[in-house]
C-alpha cells in the first residue's frame, strides 16, 4: 500500500473510530422508537386509496413576487416551494418527533451525534429527469447559510460542514463543541434544489423563474400577487412511497391571492374557492347563516387537532427604551381585557394562550418542582426570586371588580418603575416623556382587531397611556416587522410540537438583532439561552420535557408580550359535493393534501 493510501485509509479508520458505532436506519426518532416499523405501507391518518383527480381552489393572502421563500428579500410564494420541493425526509402529523424516508431512504447515525448521513434514494428525481445527487443537498444547504435569510445561519449554526461521500451519499458532520441533539432530525427537513438549475443565478435575489424541484406539483402559470395554478407530476418519483401514499390527490391546485379574510368568506359562498378556514370566531358563529350553508351545499366542521396552540400575541418591541422595564410590559398587559373579548365578540369559542407551549402539555404552571425546579436551580442567582415564588397567571377580568383592581395593580407597577400621573398623563419621571403606544396590524386580520382593541385602548387610557391602533397592508406590516419599526405589533408564531432549534431563531439572543429573523421582539435573555441549548441536548424524554417547562416559566416570567388565543379545533368550511376527506379519530387537524376531490 502506497503512502497516500495508507494516510487516506487511516483518516477514514479515525473518523470512523471517532464516531463509534454506526448505525444506519430507514427512520430514526429524537426519543424513542418510530411509531410505524419498517416496511410500514402509509400513515394511519390518511386514505391510501384516496382517488386521484379533480381540482381545489383555495384563499391565500396578500401577494407574492418571489418563488424563494427562504431568502430575506422579496414576498415569497410559500406554497410554491412547499408543492414543488421535497426534503430528505417526512415527519407525519401523529409522529412529529420520528422521521421517514423521502429523498434519504437510509439514514446514517453514529453512537456520538457527530454527524448524520444520508443515503439517497436512486429513484428520486427532479421533474426534468434528472437525478437527485449529494452535490444539490450540498448546494441547497450551503445556499441557506450563505445567501438564504440571516436565521438559517442560526439555525444550522452547529454543523461544521456537508460532505458528499459518494454521489447518492452525503453527510454533516457537527462541530465538536455541539451537543445538539435535535440536528439530525432539523437536517431532514430542509428543501432540495437542483445545483445545475441555479448555474449562473443568484440564490439571494427574488425570483419569478420557477425554480427546479422534485415535488408532487408543478406550476402551470401564475400572476404575481393574483394567483398560483400547480398541476400534479404524473412522474412523481415518490408518489408510491409509504411517506406520500394518499397525499396531494388532486391533479390541479390553485390559489388566489386576498388582502382581507372577510372577502375570502364571499369568495366561497360565491362557489369561487372550495375550502376555507376560518380564523374568526365571530363570523365562525353569525357569519354563514345564509342558504348556501342551510341547504348544505357549504358544510362548516370543527376538526380536532393536538397541534401546539399558534403562538398569537401582543409582541413588545424590547429595543426601545420604554419597553427595557418588564414591570411596564407587565403593567400594559393587566390592561388586556380577554374574558370581555371571548364573551363578547368570540361566543366563547376560545381559550386563553397561557403558555409558549400551549397545548404540548410542557407548559410551565403552578410553583417549580421536581426535575424542573432542579434545572431552574443551576441558574438561580441569575433569575428573579418570583420565578420560583409565584406560579405564571393571567389576570382574570370577569367583573369590572377585576378590571379596577388590575388598573389598580398596573399603576403600582408604573410607579415602581418609574412612572406617574403628570397632567393626566402616565409619564417618565427621568425624561419626562408620557407613555404612549402605537399597536401595528395587517389588512389580513386587522378589521378583526378593531373591536378587540377598544376596551384595552379604554382602559389603558384610564392609566394614562396613549394607545393608537394602525391596520396596515400585508407587505408594508411585513417590512416594518422586518426593519424592526414598531413599537408594539399583533404577531403569531408557528409552535413546534416538540420545541428544539427553532427556539434560538424565536428567542435567542444571536437572533435578536438578525434582519428577518423570529425573534421580532428582540428578547435577549441570558439564562434563557441557556435553557435553549440545554433542551436541544437533552438526552432522554423527562431532561427534555422539563427544559421546555423551565424555558416557558422563565420566558412568561420576562412579560415579553401578551397572550391572545387559541382554538383547540379549526374551522373549516367547504363544499362536500366537490370535496371528500379522510375519517380519522386521530387528531391530526385540517391538511387539505389529504383530501381529495369527489369523484
Amino acid at each position: 500500500m502506497n503512502k497516500l493510501l495508507l494516510i487516506s485509509f487511516w483518516c477514514l479508520f479515525a473518523a470512523s473510530a471517532n464516531a463509534g458505532n454506526i448505525r444506519t436506519t430507514d427512520a430514526f426518532s429524537l426519543h424513542g422508537a418510530p411509531k410505524y416499523a419498517s416496511g410500514f405501507t402509509h400513515f394511519d391518518y390518511v386514505n391510501p386509496q384516496a382517488p386521484k383527480g379533480g381540482k381545489v381552489t383555495l384563499p391565500e393572502y396578500g401577494g407574492f413576487d418571489n418563488f424563494n421563500p427562504f431568502i430575506f428579500k422579496g414576498i415569497a410564494s410559500a406554497e410554491t416551494a412547499e408543492l414543488t420541493l421535497d426534503s430528505l425526509g417526512f415527519s407525519p402529523a401523529d409522529d412529529p418527533e420520528s422521521v421517514y424516508p423521502l429523498i434519504a431512504k437510509k439514514f446514517e447515525l453514529p453512537d456520538d451525534n457527530s454527524f448524520i448521513g444520508f443515503i439517497l434514494d436512486e429513484r428520486a428525481r427532479f421533474s426534468n429527469g434528472d437525478k437527485v445527487t449529494a452535490d444539490d443537498v450540498i448546494f441547497s444547504f450551503n445556499s441557506l447559510i450563505e445567501k438564504g435569510s440571516p436565521l438559517y445561519r442560526v439555525y444550522y449554526g452547529d454543523v461544521e460542514k456537508a460532505e458528499k461521500v459518494a454521489d447518492n451519499h452525503v453527510r454533516f458532520y457537527f462541530k465538536k463543541d455541539s451537543d445538539n441533539r435535535e440536528l439530525p432530525l432539523i437536517l431532514t427537513q430542509f428543501k432540495i434544489y437542483s445545483a445545475k438549475d441555479w448555474e449562473g443565478r443568484d440564490f439571494a435575489k427574488p425570483v419569478l423563474r420557477v425554480p427546479l424541484g422534485s415535488g408532487p406539483y408543478l406550476v402551470e402559470k401564475f400572476a404575481p400577487g393574483k394567483y398560483v395554478v400547480f398541476k400534479r407530476n404524473p412522474n412523481y418519483w415518490a408518489k408510491d412511497l409509504p411517506s406520500r401514499k394518499g397525499f396531494y390527490n388532486f391533479d390541479t391546485v390553485r390559489y388566489d391571492y386576498y388582502q382581507d379574510t372577510t372577502v375570502t368568506l364571499q369568495a366561497l359562498f360565491a362557489n369561487s374557492i372550495d375550502a376555507r378556514e376560518e380564523y374568526i370566531a365571530k363570523i365562525w358563529m353569525s357569519g354563514y347563516d345564509n342558504e348556501v350553508v342551510k341547504s348544505g351545499k357549504v358544510v362548516r366542521e370543527n376538526i380536532p387537532h393536538n397541534n401546539p396552540a399558534v403562538l398569537q400575541f401582543f409582541g413588545f418591541n424590547l429595543r426601545l427604551a420604554k419597553f427595557q422595564d418588564k414591570r411596564v410590559r407587565e403593567a400594559i398587559g393587566l390592561a388586556f381585557n380577554f374574558d370581555w373579548a371571548n364573551e363578547k365578540l368570540f361566543y366563547n369559542q376560545y381559550r386563553r394562550i397561557y403558555s409558549y407551549f400551549t397545548n404540548t402539555g410542557m407548559e410551565a404552571t403552578g410553583l417549580p418542582q421536581g426535575r424542573e425546579l432542579k434545572i431552574l436551580r443551576r441558574y438561580k442567582g441569575e433569575l428573579d426570586d418570583s420565578v420560583f415564588s409565584a406560579a405564571p397567571s393571567l389576570p382574570s377580568h370577569r367583573t369590572p371588580q377585576e378590571t379596577r383592581q388590575n388598573l389598580r395593580r398596573a399603576v403600582k407597577l408604573l410607579q415602581e418603575a418609574g412612572y406617574d400621573f403628570v397632567d393626566g398623563r402616565m409619564t417618565n419621571l427621568e425624561s419626562g416623556e408620557p407613555l404612549e403606544i402605537e399597536v401595528l396590524s395587517n389588512s389580513a386580520n386587522g378589521s378583526s382587531f378593531t373591536r378587540v382593541m377598544l376596551p384595552f385602548i379604554d382602559n389603558l387610557k384610564k392609566i394614562g397611556i396613549k394607545m393608537t391602533f394602525r391596520n396596515l397592508e400585508t407587505n408594508i406590516f411585513k417590512n416594518r416587522l422586518d426593519g424592526f419599526d414598531f413599537e408594539m405589533a399583533i404577531l403569531s408564531l408557528r409552535m413546534s410540537q416538540m420545541p428544539g432549534n427553532e427556539q434560538r431563531e424565536m428567542w435567542g439572543s444571536a437572533a435578536a438583532d438578525i434582519r428577518g429573523s423570529y425573534n421580532i421582539m428582540g428578547i435577549k435573555n441570558p439564562t434563557a439561552d441557556k435553557l435553549i441549548s440545554r433542551l436541544i441536548a437533552a438526552r432522554d424524554k423527562d431532561e427534555y420535557r422539563e427544559s421546555v417547562r423551565a424555558l416557558d416559566r422563565v420566558l412568561l416570567n420576562g412579560h415579553y408580550l401578551i397572550p391572545q388565543w387559541y382554538s383547540p379545533f379549526q374551522r373549516v368550511a367547504y363544499w362536500p359535493d366537490k370535496l371528500e376527506r379522510p375519517q380519522t379519530e386521530l387528531k391530526t387537524g385540517f391538511d387539505i393534501f389529504t383530501w381529495w376531490a369527489k369523484q
